[in-house]
């Protein structure tokens, strides 16, 4: 008795995850959207069972304490069967727990072991706590996203968590299992954030080398210096992006809203920049953002409006692409799975030897539980003491529930034998 398996390019690949924040869940999240088949290992507590967390999707969750040595076994016992493993403790925190690369690659060498970190796990920093915008401060990143009075400002964690770690790590494992394919051996990936950040400013540094560009933030192409590169408020008080680097880009941009200056004809020409970018201004004073956007985008005025994450399920061109689909357990819209190719069989290869399912509930419990994956599955009730109890499957229908089977040989509550009268109602 299994839950359904996932399609996609990486169905049948096996990932062990230790439930952690930031990179480590949007990497398990787009990898299960890939079709990889994920148990994640979380502390007792730490896992919700909450549908409105989509960065969840796609896991089979189980509970262990590492502190405790039958756990630890059991942990061992996953790696084992696992083809990539994903941590993201402080350094020598899995070593300590006798679950380190040393001991896995022992017990499986063709594991992938991917270890995720901001520091990295030597240098002076590696046993400081850090976030996002610590990581990516030493690198030079943070100095160049700064406010028009100068402070710089945090790009939420989209550079450093999902940038230079959640990427890079997605990368590692999915190289490390390819060559482990043809090799037979494992690895350790070991990613910090400090590290795939300084990796993605290479055009920068690069840009530097030759003299194009400057440590003066705001005097730059891309930082908000040039004129034809940045955001503009509107009469409404909302904003429009313009990205009119290239030439004839720059040229329909004048064509449309009407920069008629001759001024406006020194494109490139640094000095006059601050001039240009104050007269670019008070042009888009004078329309609301919605008719800017009329106007602009769709054309090869490189332009689009800025919206808030409450509006941009309802733009447009995102409506369209179905970027984002409903969320009927939430009762709310969810950004999809990126990749969108043709529908392969599921693989062959059995998920998790003794994984837990998708959703389980202790027996007992009387609350109901939530779908964290967005396709049909199984739900489960569990007892530490007798195993499985008892199993219903949900389809597309809420209403649908068949009975798949259960242990047998347990008397029921009505004193009769057969199977525990305990079920597991879909929500």
């Amino acid at each position: 008795m299994g839950a359904n398996r996932a399609t996609g390019p990486l169905s049948g690949v096996r990932i062990l995850e230790f439930a952690g924040i930031g990179p480590g869940p949007y990497a398990s999240m787009q990898l299960s959207d890939m079709g990889a088949d994920i148990v994640t290992i979380a502390r007792p507590g730490q896992w919700r069972n909450d549908a409105r967390l989509f960065v969840n999707r796609g896991r089979r969750p189980i509970e262990l304490d590492l502190k405790k040595e039958e756990d630890v076994a059991q942990a061992l016992s996953l790696i084992e069967a696992a083809d990539a493993l994903i941590e993201g403790f402080r350094p020598q925190v899995m070593e300590r727990l006798g679950l380190g690369p040393d001991e896995a690659l022992k017990r499986n060498p063709r594991i992938v072991y991917g270890r995720m970190t901001g520091w990295g796990q030597e240098g002076p920093l590696a046993q400081a706590a850090g976030h996002d915008i610590n990581y990516i401060a030493i690198t030079g990143a943070l100095d160049s996203f700064r406010s028009r009075s100068g402070e710089p400002v945090p790009p939420l964690n989209l550079v450093g968590d999902y940038g230079g770690g959640a990427q890079f790590l997605i990368i590692g494992l999915l190289a490390g299992i390819i060559e482990a394919r043809t090799s037979g051996k494992g690895q350790v990936v070991d990613v910090a954030m400090c590290d795939g950040v300084t990796n993605m400013l290479t055009t920068f540094h690069a840009q530097r080398a030759v003299g194009r560009w400057s440590d003066t933030v705001g005097t730059n192409t891309l930082d908000g210096g040039a004129h034809f590169y940045g955001t503009y408020k509107c009469a409404c008080g909302n904003y429009m992006s313009i990205g009119a680097i290239e030439p004839q880009f720059y040229a329909e941009l004048r064509k449309i809203a009407g920069l008629s200056d001759e001024a406006f004809d020194a494109q490139l020409d640094r000095s006059k920049w601050p001039e240009l970018r104050k007269k670019l201004e008070a042009v888009f004073l004078t329309k609301t953002r919605d008719e800017w956007s009329r106007l602009l985008e769709g054309t090869d005025a490189c332009a689009a409006a800025i919206v808030s994450l409450s509006d941009a399920p309802k733009h447009p061109h995102l409506a369209a692409r179905k970027t984002f689909v409903e969320s009927e357990a939430a009762c709310s819209r969810r950004p999809r799975r990126v990749f969108r190719g043709r529908p392969r069989r599921s693989s062959i290869r059995p998920p998790f030897p003794w994984a837990p399912p998708p959703i389980f509930l202790r027996a007992g419990t009387p609350s109901r539980p939530r779908a964290l994956l967005d396709r049909s599955f199984l739900i489960f009730v569990w007892s530490e003491s007798k195993g499985l109890l008892d199993a219903v499957e949900r389809r597309s229908r809420p209403h649908h529930r068949r009975r798949i089977g259960a242990r047998r040989g347990h008397r029921t509550r009505d004193g009769g034998q057969g199977r525990e009268s305990v079920r597991a109602r879909c929500p």
